[in-house]
């Protein structure tokens, strides 16, 4: 059953500063419409990657057929293969032809559960979904659904609205995962965590 179009975040919400995006995403539910069945979860940590200048965003090598949906339309999906068995769900902002987005790292799993757990083959609800490629496998995210618009309430992929975070509910964290990338990008505190939300 669809939720009402005017739940759903909407292009303005994705076309701001990549760190508002990232810290806002909190508490919003990620939701995946898959043969009928829709499987869903609340976003509780989120990471920022900004423009070709920030060397750990896959933006620094210019525009690319990989990179090519990370510098479209705000508030479509940006997936990627990593590590050779990876993907990786990000959901561009900003504007158009400025490569940035954020990555969804941890959800709590709300809606499918069942589902998730056979795409995960059985793995217990506290490791279900706690990290970003688990989230992708629970949800059967792949490279299908690269370039999706979260905006349109008919996408198998959408965002809806969460209630308020304060800043007193929100960790902020340095990047994970990021290899040998140069300081100061190694460092950058773009993580942002859910306090009040226990994570899996």
């Amino acid at each position: 059953m669809l939720v009402k179009s005017s739940k759903f975040l909407s292009r303005p919400f994705f076309s701001r500063p990549t760190i508002v995006v990232a810290r806002e995403l909190l508490g919003c539910e990620l939701i995946r419409e898959f043969r009928g069945i829709q499987l869903s979860g609340i976003i509780i940590e989120t990471e920022a990657y900004i423009g070709e200048t920030d060397l750990a965003c896959h933006a620094r090598a210019g525009r690319t057929n990989r990179t090519q949906f990370l510098y479209g339309s705000p508030g479509h999906t940006y997936i990627y293969f990593t590590y050779g068995m990876h993907w990786m769900l990000n959901i561009v902002t900003e504007r158009k032809n400025f490569p940035a987005a954020v990555l969804i790292r941890s959800i709590t799993p709300k809606k499918g559960i069942e589902s998730m757990k056979r795409f995960r083959s059985g793995k217990p609800l506290t490791r279900l979904t706690n990290g970003p490629a688990k989230l992708t496998q629970a949800m059967n995210i792949t490279k299908k659904q690269n370039g999706i618009d979260c905006c349109n309430a008919n996408s198998i992929i959408k965002v809806k609205r969460g209630s308020k975070t304060y800043n007193s509910q929100i960790l902020k964290n340095t990047r994970i995962g990021l290899g040998q990338t140069p300081e100061p990008w190694f460092s950058k505190p773009w993580r942002f965590n859910l306090k009040d939300i226990s994570k899996p």
